[in-house]
């Protein structure tokens, strides 16, 4: 019997404003002339169109015996009937959260979308995200067109600039409904999200016509039901590089250590990938995987015989791992209520240091933090594309009417997953799972907890 999945009695049916009855301004864009004949093609996706949660064989053959339907996302894509009409529609965009490589290519595909193929011509940028939206703050909204986001695809960061922190959601709704906005895209993380669900919730409360469209934002990939969020592959590829630098530093002297501190606040997608790319790493610290720092067969003591066998070593580790070892009654929020974590880098540095000189021995230790480098490069052409896809199928979903929802990845297809859904749980590297299992084939690392 197959193993069931986790997530296969999850609701992932989609929300709607309701019946689309409008004829989409893309079908007169669907004609093309070949051999002077007109000849349509359909690149429309019917609600119907739907894409199975996991596709293997014998998740397939267990629901047919049982007779049931397989868990699936509604798919995302252009609609041949709209919920809106697009003279009326007045948009609104959003970016909150950190920085990420690719937040100005989505806000770029956003606006070429709704402008181009829909044809709208009120398309807003609120600045700093929800602070934008709340009179107090005294920010302006920016009239977006194609001439403003033109060429704002070479640049890190956003033009919309970025904020965290707690707006009240009645005054943001209170907002919406007083400039007169029908559509709200918002680009952010797990924090951001759950104040887009928030907003849609009073939306639906107040009985508004107002749709919601979420674009998932995280540089550490951790975002649940969603298989790829824009900016990793620029951040694992940058980080490949530095990794590549502390292991050149690391050989170019005696008991030479090079320590990398990469983003992953509580998800170690970045570490193990980029440590998987480059292959250099000897040990890679993760949240989801313990370690201890003393003790036979501890961190310290593997970094010790790993010196003596081989003369260098290079270390990884993710900003979330080893909270353990910080005393936790302070505990410190920011303004999105995320825990601030203590920095395990400078700690893992204080610590080697003090190991070392107390065995009398030499140490040539680099510490390379490159977070603010890579959360402000401007997105690979990878993400770019993948940026591109993703606005043009959220402007799909707002103008069909879908609302609380967000554009996601799953098995190779674009589809529409309920924002509860997605926020409900944190994605994490499974310990047993096929990532970890290469990152500790590639680095022989040995299990880190201390023996006795």
């Amino acid at each position: 019997m197959a193993k069931k999945n986790a997530l296969e009695n999850t609701v992932l049916e989609v929300d709607s404003l309701g019946p689309t009855k409008i004829p989409s301004p893309l079908l007169s864009m669907t004609d093309v002339q070949e051999n002077d004949e007109t000849i349509s093609w359909d690149a429309f996706t019917d609600d119907s169109q739907r894409v199975i949660m996991e596709a293997t064989l014998d998740t397939f053959q267990r629901y047919k015996a049982d007779g049931t339907v397989p868990p699936s996302f509604e798919q995302a894509g252009a609609r041949r009937k709209i919920y809106f009409d697009p003279s009326k529609v007045r948009a609104g965009i959003l970016t909150a959260g950190g920085l990420c490589p690719g937040l100005n290519d989505v806000i770029r595909s956003l606006v070429l979308t709704l402008y181009y193929r829909y044809r709208v011509r009120n398309i807003l940028g609120i600045k700093y995200g929800y602070q934008g939206l709340i009179a107090s703050f005294g920010h302006e909204l920016i009239r977006l067109s194609p001439n403003e986001v033109s060429e704002i695809h070479q640049f890190g960061g956003t033009i919309l600039g970025s904020s965290r922190g707690n707006q009240s959601i009645e005054e943001l709704v209170d907002s919406l409904e007083r400039l007169n906005m029908n559509i709200l895209f918002c680009i952010g993380g797990d924090g951001t999200l759950r104040g887009t669900h928030a907003i849609c919730q009073e939306i639906k409360k107040r009985s508004l016509k107002i749709a919601v469209i979420g674009i998932p934002k995280t540089i550490d990939n951790d975002i649940s039901l969603v298989s790829r969020s824009f900016g990793f592959e620029t951040a694992v590829a940058i980080a490949t590089e530095v990794i590549r630098s502390a292991h050149t530093e690391a050989l170019g002297a005696p008991w030479g250590v090079g320590l990398v501190k990469l983003m992953g606040r509580d998800s170690g997608f970045i570490a193990s990938t980029a440590a998987l790319a480059r292959g250099d790493a000897n040990f890679v610290l993760i949240p989801e995987v313990d370690f201890d720092i003393e003790g036979p067969g501890a961190l310290l003591a593997r970094l010790h015989e790993r010196l003596k066998a081989r003369g260098h070593a290079v270390l990884v580790v993710a900003e979330g791992a080893g909270q353990k070892f910080f005393e936790r009654e302070d505990v410190a929020k920011d303004a999105s209520g995320n825990v601030r974590y203590k920095d395990i880098g400078t700690y893992l540095v204080d610590e080697i240091k003090r190991y070392f000189k107390g065995l009398k021995q030499e140490l040539n230790l680099k510490y390379i933090d490159p977070s603010y480098i890579i959360r402000s490069a401007p997105a690979n052409s990878s993400d770019q594309v993948f940026c591109s896809f993703l606005g043009q199928k959220a402007v799909h979903a707002a103008m069909a009417g879908k609302t609380d929802v967000l554009i996601g990845q799953w098995n190779d297809h674009f589809v529409h997953v309920p924002i509860a859904m997605a926020v409900s749980r944190r994605k994490k590297v499974d310990p047993k799972g096929e990532l970890w299992s290469s990152v500790l084939e590639r680095t022989g690392q040995p299990d880190l907890v201390a023996i006795g």
